[in-house]
């Protein structure tokens, strides 16, 4: 327990950020005016009363004084250790301060009371073991100090509050702690937090202590292998003096194989640098290893390669010719290229403000028509190396511009990585599916090809892992689509589009005899004199078991047939040689899949009931037939309305309610039951119902569906339809003439019924087919019913399909 008694007046003898306990002893320099003014009032006073001169120490933090401070005897008067005046003084108890007073020199006079602290005795148990605790806490600190001598001093201490006032002493306690030992005046208080704060604090030590030992011994660790390694250095600079070790030693020397590789002058500064920075930096940094990788990068890339391009014209078409059967556009691009660098080399003119003469090409085109196959043929016919690039499904960005190289990991982009593979500057580069490039939060990797594919930037192109400039405008790319519009248009703009639409049947059979029958001739593992397949047999594979505008299936078709006549003849079923003709294909491989209407049955056929009717469309396998079915629902039911249903675009759906229109405002002079569209509703409907369909093409169909539905009249089975149509009844031009054509070809149809305005369309349609298709090009829909619908039966009434 504390309790305050025993008046006192004192001068005030402040200690700026210090503190004194009771039971310290400290030095105190006399230079200090309010030291030396507060011990001399002292000394003053000690004359008149008897005992040594006494001063109260109060800490004075940032010019505010504590509300108890410590009763101090002088001691002793003299010289410090540094030959300043100095006092000895020495704490004996706490007095807590009161109101200030007068007394003789130019001190501060404070009045106060001394806090007497008293503590039961004996000791009680747990009062015992806090005195013990302290004890062991006090003798762990000062034992890994060194502190010894100190030791035994602190385990004579019995009494409670000296023990807590030895604290004091702490060099490790805050000036702030210290306060809070003074002003804490119950002893068993101030022991506790005493406790508290040394147990902290060897807590923190021991932390302290565990972190030192583990960076010391990173440090051991470093310095023996950085020891070792010199020592290596040694050892290998003494073998090569001595003739060994050579080779292998100048293979790991980048600065010599930099200054001996032929790289571009911009390109060899950037490596020098970068050399320069790996002979400063250690060799545990991990720096150095992105610098060697990017510097064996860097040396492998063919900065100065290039391939010799074959300036025979002639031998470059014949080997397009030899390797694949049509794609004209394709060929004759690649012959006026070819054509052309060789005119400006022989002129000089190789290299134009810094660029060359490279290309960009896209063939866009349904799947299966050689898109892929016809950058291995461009590459042989110029002779250079090719490199193929997949780009379906890329979404990073980094794929195409590399990754910066303080990523982990970090390599260069993928078109770095085709030049590096090819071993030229000028190579042929195929971006496979350049269509099927995706984005996400990675970035865009399309956005990132438009300086790759610019002619008129390539030549500076810059990777973000290489950082130095490459020259593309060498190199030959070709990129390969399903769908043009799927492209960004940016992207687009800056490619010459080269459309693939398909083949022919007659170029099907070529193909087929010329390229794929080889080929799967040897992967069966029979001889060309063992299984032969005639021209009917191929004609028939490709018209009736396959439709398609390439020839994918028609190759696994073949693949299937000769399967099957191995099978055969293994089992002893089949003896060769053996020649496939048309009628032995049911059965080899079953039944044909796609006959054309006009070869079955008439009553069989789609077109046998009114209100049906042939179109064409484009879709990303090419072109098809598309067909059209309408009827009216019963007056009875009042559902008065159109109903659309087949997956349908807004657009096809407008294109609907045009048709519509336009047969309720034209339906008298068409001579057409026009009032059944007010009462009755009408359902169009688009089979393949699980196939997205849009686009304006079809409006001549529905109007034609519609017509017939109304009329009674049949529409003719071998004609076919494409078209926009306007409210006036106007027919308006549309795309993809040519795919559309072809589709008909391949489905039997012999009459197309196209837009007037797109009859230039019918240049690029190939001869064979146009000599096989009776094309009517019109400009109204009354045209386009004058030709599509059977003529009326005398005295007949057709039935007209009903929609319950």
């Amino acid at each position: 327990m504390a309790s305050t008694s025993t008046p006192l007046t004192l001068p005030v003898l402040p200690l700026d950020g210090e503190v004194v306990l009771p039971g310290m002893v400290v030095p105190l320099d006399l230079s200090d005016s309010e030291v030396r003014a507060a011990v001399e009032a002292a000394q003053a006073a000690a004359r008149t009363t008897p005992g040594k001169p006494r001063v109260l120490l109060v800490p004075r933090i940032d010019g505010t004084y504590a509300n108890t401070g410590v009763l101090g005897t002088v001691e002793q008067v003299g010289r410090l250790a540094d030959g300043d005046p100095g006092a000895l003084i020495r704490g004996r108890s706490r007095v807590r301060i009161g109101a200030g007073t007068t007394g003789p020199g130019a001190a501060l006079w404070v009045e106060g009371a001394r806090v007497d602290e008293t503590v039961p005795e004996p000791l009680p148990g747990h009062l015992a073991e806090l005195v013990k605790e302290y004890k062991a806490l006090a003798t762990a600190w000062l034992r890994k100090r060194g502190a010894w001598q100190v030791v035994d001093r602190v385990q004579a201490i019995d009494d409670v509050s000296a023990l807590a006032d030895n604290s004091g002493y702490s060099p490790f306690l805050t000036t702030d702690q210290k306060v809070e030992l003074l002003e804490t005046a119950d002893p068993v208080a101030r022991l506790k937090l005493a406790t508290r704060q040394l147990r902290d604090h060897l807590a923190e030590q021991d932390v302290a202590e565990s972190i030192a030992k583990d960076v010391q011994e990173g440090v051991d660790k470093q310095q023996r292998e950085f020891l070792l390694r010199r020592q290596l250095d040694a050892v290998r600079k003494e073998l090569r003096e001595l003739g060994g070790e050579q080779e292998g030693e100048e293979s790991d020397d980048y600065r010599t194989r930099v200054e001996a590789a032929d790289l571009p002058e911009k390109v060899r500064e950037a490596a020098l640098k970068e050399v320069d920075k790996l002979e400063r930096s250690s060799d545990q940094s991990p720096e150095g290893s992105w610098i060697r990788t990017w510097l064996d990068t860097v040396l492998e890339m063919p900065w100065n390669e290039r391939t010799e391009d074959a300036y025979d014209i002639q031998g470059a078409q014949a080997v397009l010719d030899a390797e694949h059967a049509g794609l004209e556009d394709v060929k004759e691009r690649i012959t006026e290229y070819l054509a052309v660098r060789k005119r400006r080399t022989d002129r000089g003119l190789g290299v134009v403000g810094g660029r060359r003469g490279g290309a960009v090409l896209a063939l866009v085109g349904p799947p299966g028509v050689g898109k892929t196959s016809l950058g291995e043929s461009v590459a042989h016919a110029m002779g250079r190396k090719f490199v193929r690039v997949a780009l379906g499904g890329v979404r990073d960005e980094a794929e195409i511009r590399g990754h910066r190289r303080t990523y982990v990991g970090a390599l260069p982009g993928r078109i770095v990585r085709a030049v590096k593979e090819a071993g030229s500057m000028n190579p042929v580069v195929l971006l496979d599916e350049i269509d099927k490039v995706g984005s996400d939060f990675r970035g865009d990797p399309a956005a990132a090809l438009l300086e790759v594919l610019d002619p008129a930037q390539n030549h500076t192109f810059r990777d973000h892992y290489l950082e130095v400039e490459l020259d593309l405008s060498d190199v030959v790319f070709l990129a390969t689509a399903n769908v043009l519009e799927a492209i960004p248009e940016a992207l687009a703009d800056r490619m010459e589009i080269v459309r693939l639409d398909g083949y022919t049947e007659d170029e099907k059979v070529v193909i087929a005899r010329d390229h794929l029958l080889p080929r799967q001739l040897e992967r069966a593992g029979l001889g060309a004199d063992e299984v032969t397949i005639d021209e009917g047999a191929l004609r028939k594979l490709a018209g009736e078991y396959t439709r398609e505008a390439g020839v994918r299936t028609l190759e696994r078709s073949v693949a299937r047939l000769l399967r099957k006549v191995a099978a055969q003849h293994e089992l002893g079923q089949r003896k060769l040689p053996f020649t496939v003709r048309d009628e032995d294909l049911r059965d080899l491989i079953g039944r044909p899949h796609h006959v054309p209407e006009s070869a079955q049955d008439p009553a069989e056929r789609r077109t046998s009931v009114p209100g049906v009717a042939t179109g064409l469309a484009v879709t990303g396998a090419g072109g098809d037939v598309l067909y059209v079915e309408a009827s009216l629902a019963d007056p009875e039911t009042g559902a008065a309305g159109l109903t659309l249903t087949g997956q349908l675009g807004d657009v096809m759906k407008e294109s609907a309610q045009i048709a519509l229109s336009f047969l309720r405002s034209h339906g008298a002079e068409l001579e057409l039951p026009v009032g059944d569209l007010k009462d009755r509703g009408v359902h169009i409907h688009f089979p393949a119902g699980a196939v997205p369909k849009d686009g304006p093409s079809a409006g001549i169909t529905m109007t034609t569906a519609l017509a017939s539905l109304l009329s009674g009249r049949l529409v003719r089975t071998d004609v076919a339809m494409t078209g926009e149509v306007s409210l006036t009844g106007r027919v308006l031009p549309i795309g993809g003439v040519k795919q559309k054509l072809l589709a008909a070809h391949r489905a039997g149809v012999t009459t197309v019924i196209i837009p007037k305005r797109n009859e230039p369309d019918l240049d690029d349609v190939p001869a064979e087919v146009l000599d096989k298709l009776d094309v009517h090009a019109v400009t109204d829909v009354r045209q386009v019913l004058e030709l599509a619908l059977s003529p009326a039966t005398a005295g007949v009434t057709p039935e007209v399909p009903v929609a319950a």
